[in-house]
């Protein structure tokens, strides 16, 4: 609930201070002489940026149960569930964190784990990563799992998605304004946003939107290096993380649904919309480390 708390306050900070920078620069003066709600804009700004990031992480988890398939070990029917759970017990305690939900779901080697709290969170593992892992490898990638929700990576990911949304929807908007002040000056039938403003907010959007995804994706590529390092820390060794990799170095992982892309232990190779960093370079991470 803290995280919550600060993810709010952050975003509060993020909108007072574009506030700020306007006025400094004088930008609310423009607009606001030019017919715009200044205020109403920051106000659109902060909710459609940070409504649509909290409420996805918020409904995080259930969605990911159901677009993933997930099925939640209640009972363990065998040693196999018996063992996972123990071993995601194991390393939340040692983690500090509260029990998370434990699942399994249908397909090729991958785990996400997800939860706007890191003390109810969950952890899910594929048939196919238990399929073609020793034990050791899987106690490693759970082990990264449990560390993206120590790190409260979930919540961290989504503030920055937000202030990402916020600057774009905010700048759009008041360049938007700009433009189509600027080609409309003179005209007597000035009664509202015109073309340029549509036309120009579409683009930037657009735009924006491909700048803010590459940032987002460069934050989401240091905090795998992070879990990974987790993982080897929990464990007290680095080379069954190492092991780990290699395998799904070498092996077609299961594609999560687009929304939950990120959480997964594996993900695309796309360097600069990647979530993940390419697995030789994680192992070199790893193999760096000290201690």
């Amino acid at each position: 609930m803290k995280r919550i708390a600060l993810f709010l306050l952050t975003n509060v900070a993020v909108v007072v201070v574009l506030g700020i920078v306007a006025s400094l620069l004088g930008v609310n003066r423009y607009l606001t002489a030019n017919g715009m709600n200044f205020g109403a804009l920051l106000g659109y700004a902060f909710i459609m940026g940070f409504g649509g990031a909290i409420i996805s992480l918020l409904i995080s988890k259930p969605v990911a149960k159901w677009s993933a398939g997930v099925q939640i070990i209640e009972q363990p029917s065998n040693q196999d569930e018996a063992w996972i759970v123990e071993t995601v017990r194991k390393f939340a305690d040692k983690a500090g964190i509260g029990m998370p939900e434990v699942g399994i779901f249908e397909g090729d080697p991958n785990a996400f784990a997800t939860g706007a709290f890191k003390n109810s969170a969950l952890v899910a593992v594929s048939t196919g990563l238990l399929q073609s892992m020793t034990h050791e490898e899987i106690e490693a990638v759970i082990g990264h799992e449990v560390a993206h929700i120590a790190n409260g990576d979930m919540v961290t990911m989504t503030l920055i998605q937000g202030v990402m949304n916020t600057f774009v929807v905010f700048l759009s908007r008041a360049i938007g304004y700009a433009v189509d002040s600027f080609l409309r000056k003179g005209d007597s039938n000035n009664s509202g946003p015109g073309i340029g403003y549509m036309v120009t907010t579409v683009v930037l959007d657009i735009l924006l939107g491909f700048v803010a995804a590459i940032i987002v994706a460069w934050f989401s590529r240091q905090r795998e290096f992070r879990a990974d390092a987790g993982a080897a820390q929990l464990m007290g060794r680095r080379q069954p993380m190492i092991n780990a990799l290699a395998r799904l170095g070498g092996a077609h992982t299961a594609e999560l649904p687009k929304s939950m892309a990120a959480m997964g232990i594996a993900g695309g190779s796309g360097q600069l919309f990647s979530t993940h960093p390419p697995i030789e370079e994680r192992i070199a991470a790893l193999k760096a480390m000290q201690g």
